[in-house]
């Protein structure tokens, strides 16, 4: 009975801490917002992994010393972590919301029919889809099938090509999704590029970071492959077709609906997507009051550990750009060439921090917030493209990714081999794709 209680009074606090993240307008929501989502992350704490209680404890560790020595370092550092506490809020019931729909069975399960080729471009793509709104829910979805196929018919290269599929569409997600965090933070710390101006790069490179994955991937036998079977491929596309129109056509009103509130409003990009995600939700609960006769809030008392980490992540990053910028002091600016180099060693940077179990969002808080206040406006998306690639090529090629933690959880297959074994040449070709692209970008646009 008491851990229920207890269950129950975390879901009511992250609900209230949701509802001050998405009020921003109110007097000192940020401090609320923060000063809850620290309660809820504390009363988790047995359910803490190692490295949500080390985030956690170093969120109590620097906010202790930046009281005693330098309150602006706090200051900035919760600013920061407020405006993204409502975005990972949000997202996460968003995804708990959907997950209970039948659709997405459907659609999981098309996504493993067909010739070789076409079961991995389906499963890539897929997935990236699937995570726009589902963000990494996408990968416990489509890996658990995974995972049932293992176990039934044992590792094969079809398996084994699966499960690239996953990380990589996973991986794409950050680049090309207007709703993932790694773009809503991109654009929130660099006030000068607007979301389309970004996503008008980076998402044409997302679709060329899937494709190009087909010949990075072992060779299968169509010829034995029992899944490929015509007629049952026929019934599978006619049977998820209303099921994807539906799924995509969520996704793009949730996503014209934050380009709008972003335009027309002028709210923040992290603001207008957390509003976004809520309005859908609360349009489906509607819906399924209507259509059932029964609706139900998911719990929300198991969001420590995404709060410990990634808003965590975000006040670390936060406190350590203040810092920086105070020790480079006011003129502090780099000649015109520099410019391009920086945006060359970036998505490098964020894949070298990632191989050492640094979240990109620690990496993109400190990039944004020092490079951004001097970088030159015109060539924004430069440093933009550099953010938001480095970031999702750094999920997809990391064993500390969350997408390759939840591979090896629900599969089988070891988060190193999948990011090092699978893509460390694909991960390579991509990162030094992305450092000349955002090189050429800035020394065009500056």
């Amino acid at each position: 009975m008491r851990a229920s209680t207890l269950a129950y009074l975390r879901s009511s606090l992250a609900y209230l801490t949701l509802f001050f993240g998405a009020a921003t307008f109110l007097p000192t929501s940020s401090s609320v917002v923060v000063l809850l989502a620290c309660t809820v992350i504390f009363m988790g704490w047995n359910q803490l992994r190692s490295v949500a209680r080390v985030m956690a404890s170093l969120i109590m560790l620097v906010s202790g010393l930046a009281l005693l020595a330098s309150p602006d370092v706090l200051a900035g550092a919760v600013g920061n972590m407020a405006s993204i506490i409502g975005l990972i809020l949000s997202v996460m019931l968003l995804s708990a919301t959907l997950s209970g729909s039948a659709d997405l069975t459907v659609i999981s399960q098309s996504l493993f029919r067909g010739c070789s080729t076409s079961r991995y471009l389906g499963l890539s793509l897929g997935t990236g889809l699937l995570a726009i709104p589902l963000n990494f829910g996408s990968v416990g979805l489509v890996a658990t099938m995974i995972g049932k196929q293992v176990k039934n018919t044992g590792d094969d290269a079809a398996t084994r090509n699966a499960s690239r599929a996953v990380i990589r569409g996973f991986g794409a997600s950050p680049m090309g999704s207007p709703l993932s965090i790694a773009v809503v933070l991109t654009v929130t710390l660099l006030p000068g590029l607007s979301s389309w101006a970004l996503l008008v790069w980076t998402i044409p490179f997302a679709l060329l970071y899937l494709l190009a994955g087909v010949w990075f991937r072992e060779q299968e036998n169509d010829a034995l492959d029992s899944r490929d079977n015509s007629s049952e491929q026929a019934d599978s596309v006619v049977s998820a077709f209303w099921p994807w129109v539906r799924f995509v056509g969520l996704a793009l009103f949730i996503s014209l609906q934050a380009f709008t509130l972003n335009t027309w409003t002028g709210l923040k990009y992290s603001q207008a997507v957390t509003l976004s995600c809520l309005t859908v939700v609360v349009l489906y609960l509607v819906f399924e009051r209507l259509v059932t006769g029964l609706v139900a809030l998911p719990s929300m008392a198991n969001v420590a550990n995404e709060l410990a980490i990634m808003g965590g992540a975000s006040f670390l990053g936060g406190a350590l750009a203040v810092t920086t910028l105070n020790s480079f002091g006011d003129g502090f600016n780099l000649p015109d060439w520099g410019y391009s180099v920086v945006a060359f060693c970036l998505p490098w940077l964020f894949y070298a921090g990632g191989a050492l179990g640094v979240n990109p969002i620690i990496t993109a808080t400190v990039v944004g917030g020092v490079f951004g206040p001097i970088w030159p406006e015109s060539a924004l998306p430069g440093l933009g493209i550099a953010m938001v690639t480095g970031w999702g090529i750094t999920i997809a090629g990391t064993p500390y990714s969350a997408a390759a933690l939840l591979l090896e959880r629900f599969t089988g297959y070891g988060s190193r081999m999948a990011s090092y074994g699978w893509n460390l040449s694909y991960s390579c070709l991509f990162l030094g794709f992305s450092a000349c692209l955002c090189a050429a970008v800035v020394l065009v646009m500056s």
